[in-house]
Protein backbone atom coordinates (compact mmCIF):
# COMPACT_ATOMS: atom_id res chain seq x y z
CA UNK A 1 0.00 0.00 0.00
CA UNK A 2 1.11 3.66 -0.74
CA UNK A 3 2.44 5.72 1.76
CA UNK A 4 0.24 8.71 2.63
CA UNK A 5 1.71 11.82 2.22
CA UNK A 6 1.55 15.31 4.64
CA UNK A 7 1.49 17.33 1.74
CA UNK A 8 1.61 20.22 3.88
CA UNK A 9 4.89 19.72 5.12
CA UNK A 10 5.71 19.61 1.64
CA UNK A 11 3.88 22.64 0.61
CA UNK A 12 5.81 24.41 3.64
CA UNK A 13 9.17 23.16 2.12
CA UNK A 14 8.28 24.59 -1.18
CA UNK A 15 6.92 28.15 0.25
CA UNK A 16 10.40 28.44 2.17
CA UNK A 17 12.20 27.33 -0.93
CA UNK A 18 10.05 30.09 -3.11
CA UNK A 19 10.82 32.44 -0.61
CA UNK A 20 14.79 32.22 -1.16
CA UNK A 21 14.54 32.24 -4.64
CA UNK A 22 11.98 35.46 -4.89
CA UNK A 23 14.83 37.09 -2.73
CA UNK A 24 17.30 36.00 -5.56
CA UNK A 25 15.04 37.23 -8.32
CA UNK A 26 14.91 40.31 -6.56
CA UNK A 27 18.77 41.19 -6.38
CA UNK A 28 18.98 40.33 -9.87
CA UNK A 29 16.11 42.43 -10.91
CA UNK A 30 17.87 45.53 -8.57
CA UNK A 31 21.44 44.65 -10.06
CA UNK A 32 20.40 44.45 -13.77
CA UNK A 33 18.23 47.89 -13.59
CA UNK A 34 21.62 49.57 -12.23
CA UNK A 35 24.21 48.37 -14.44
CA UNK A 36 21.32 48.21 -17.85
CA UNK A 37 18.12 49.30 -17.83
CA UNK A 38 17.22 49.78 -20.98
CA UNK A 39 18.04 46.13 -21.58
CA UNK A 40 16.49 44.75 -17.88
CA UNK A 41 13.61 46.43 -19.33
CA UNK A 42 13.10 44.67 -22.53
CA UNK A 43 14.34 41.11 -20.40
CA UNK A 44 11.50 41.59 -18.00
CA UNK A 45 8.75 42.72 -20.63
CA UNK A 46 9.12 39.65 -22.39
CA UNK A 47 9.06 37.40 -18.45
CA UNK A 48 5.96 39.78 -18.20
CA UNK A 49 4.47 38.77 -21.33
CA UNK A 50 5.40 34.78 -20.82
CA UNK A 51 4.02 34.81 -17.55
CA UNK A 52 0.40 36.25 -18.59
CA UNK A 53 0.37 33.36 -21.12
CA UNK A 54 1.26 30.97 -18.08
CA UNK A 55 -1.85 32.70 -16.09
CA UNK A 56 -4.18 32.06 -19.15
CA UNK A 57 -3.79 27.93 -19.32
CA UNK A 58 -3.85 27.98 -15.61
CA UNK A 59 -7.08 30.08 -16.00
CA UNK A 60 -8.24 27.27 -18.82
CA UNK A 61 -7.63 24.79 -16.40
CA UNK A 62 -9.22 26.26 -13.82
CA UNK A 63 -12.44 27.27 -15.58
CA UNK A 64 -12.65 23.68 -16.36
CA UNK A 65 -13.22 22.53 -12.91
CA UNK A 66 -16.81 24.40 -12.64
Amino acid sequence: MAEKKDYGVIIDQIEMVRTRNNSNWMDILRLAFKHAPDEAADILSEIYREDEAISGLAKQLTEKRK
